[in-house]
């Protein structure tokens, strides 16, 4: 199973990061919600190590969830989080407690994002190959 560490810094207006290889080569950069206590559909997920699972979105199709029952967060529950997805998205504020790649960050609009999710998300799911995989989350 491959291993991913994304390393996170937090604002009040979201979190950012950038996700790299086992290498420390970098895969992209990533796109969260501020963390919020991790409160539903609105905060960042805790720092921590997650499976990725492959997963069929109805609204966003081929994307990965995150799994790690210890820290409250499943793909289909009982839990306190369920179906925190990686999908595209540029904007904080186009999530709902899910993550989002991009080639690099920007000023768009009047909001800090990520550029470019599409190609992104697509670098990234051919990275993962369809395969479950482990991610790290730590503070940068």
């Amino acid at each position: 199973m491959k291993n991913f560490i994304l390393k996170r810094r937090y604002f009040e207006h979201g979190t950012y990061g950038t996700l790299h290889r086992e290498d420390g080569s970098q895969v992209c950069c990533m796109v969260e919600r501020p963390f919020l206590n991790n409160k539903k559909r609105e905060s960042c997920v805790p720092e921590g190590t997650y499976t990725l699972y492959p997963h069929q979105s109805p609204k966003f199709g081929n994307c990965y969830a995150l799994e790690a029952e210890s820290l409250g967060v499943t793909r289909y529950g009982p839990s306190q989080r369920t179906h925190i997805l990686i999908h595209k998205a540029n904007h904080p504020s186009q999530l709902q407690g899910c993550l989002a790649p991009g080639v690099d960050f920007g000023f768009v609009g009047n909001e800090w994002a990520v550029l470019n999710s599409t190609a992104a998300f697509h670098n990234l799911m051919d990275e993962l190959a369809g395969a479950p995989a482990v991610l790290t989350i730590q503070k940068d």
